[in-house]
């Protein structure tokens, strides 16, 4: 025997059924307004995986900071490297970004071959997976970049967030671990 809905019931099912897509809709509308952009300096305090690193640190030889803009405002911040070799740590991090760095400058060519992503955030849903993605898109166009590599701190919460976003763990270290996104 099938049970029947009171039309009533059935009406109010629909209806909320589109006000539920209209507001996930809403929620995520700012992510296709959103572009990447370069920043000369970001708010450091704001930085839950190294706010000990400043800005000095972040734009020194072979290293970039990039956020996500939309309607004047930054929603995600990314911070990288550029090296020819995967670091172990932060301080190894910036050895091999300045190594790589005057490499380049005396060959006059672009940075080093790995990107390395050492930090990322967001202050809105879905900005971190849409910065990895924007600058994954970034990489792919090129020329001298053929890794994109993370420097992750060794934590569940950058474990979940990498291998939900398709990256693979190549190495655990001391006190960081480095994953790997694909760069096809």
């Amino acid at each position: 025997m099938k049970k029947k809905f009171n039309p009533r019931i059935k009406a109010r099912l629909r209806k909320n059924k589109q006000v539920l897509k209209k507001n996930i809709d809403n929620f995520f509308s700012w992510i296709k307004g959103a572009k990447l952009v370069e920043l000369k300096e970001c708010n450091t305090n704001e930085d839950p995986v190294r706010p000990e690193l400043d800005n000095e640190f972040r734009t020194g030889f072979g290293r970039k900071i990039f956020g996500v803009e939309y309607q004047g405002d930054i929603h995600a911040v990314m911070c990288f490297a550029y090296t020819n070799e995967i670091p172990k740590s932060v301080k190894e991090l910036e050895k091999l970004s300045t190594d790589a760095f005057l490499q380049t400058a005396m060959r006059d060519q672009a940075g080093g071959q790995i990107a390395i992503a050492y930090t990322v955030w967001s202050k809105k849903k879905g900005g971190g997976k849409l910065i990895v993605k924007e600058v994954f898109k970034k990489i792919k166009k090129s020329n001298h970049l053929n890794r994109l590599i993370t420097l992750s701190p060794l934590t569940e919460m950058a474990t979940k967030f990498h291998e939900r976003n398709g990256a693979k763990l190549i190495q655990i270290n001391e006190t960081t671990q480095n994953f790997e996104y694909k760069v096809m």
